[in-house]
């Protein structure tokens, strides 16, 4: 594969697994509250224990996922992660409890620890006079889906 095939397969990759917190700010909160009652303290915490739980599982998870990368290659766990955030996405719109929401967040969690992956991956297809643009690109993705995660007029949710 030619090295800017790959850096646009890395730059989508890394927006949409930082899509994926940009979307549980906004977006989260609010069906967190709807299976709370409206009980806003409630889901403050339940939300916070999401946020907490997403983030511990990238931390868990990312070292795996490095380790399973270098036995099986970048882009196989890169595409199986994100068949993952798929996953989340289906269960954010469709998950009937706040259980299956969680499962949700975790293997959202589990399968947005593809950073340090595609930092490799870089690492992997650029010449050493061309890496520092490369990693310059994946910052552009990561403020990408950030952006378009949080949207333009979202609203802030009722919990925040």
């Amino acid at each position: 594969m030619n090295t800017r095939r790959a850096l646009a397969f890395i730059f989508c990759t890394v927006t949409l697994d930082i899509l994926a917190l940009g979307v549980m700010i906004p977006v989260l909160p609010g069906i967190v509250l709807g299976f709370m009652d409206g009980d806003t303290a409630g889901a403050a915490e339940v939300f916070g224990v999401f946020a907490t739980v997403w983030g511990l599982m990238q931390v868990l998870f990312s070292p795996l996922l490095g380790a399973l990368s270098d036995r099986f290659g970048r882009r196989p766990v890169i595409l199986i992660s994100c068949l993952g955030l798929g996953l989340d996405y289906i269960f954010m719109a469709v998950a009937p409890s706040l259980l299956l929401l969680f499962v949700g967040r975790v293997i959202s969690g589990i399968t947005a620890a593809t950073i340090s992956t595609s930092f490799a991956y870089i690492a992997d297809v650029t010449t050493t006079d061309n890496r520092a643009k490369a990693f310059g690109i994946v910052g552009m993705a990561f403020g990408a889906g950030f952006v378009l995660g949080r949207g333009r007029d979202a609203p802030c949710s009722p919990v925040c």
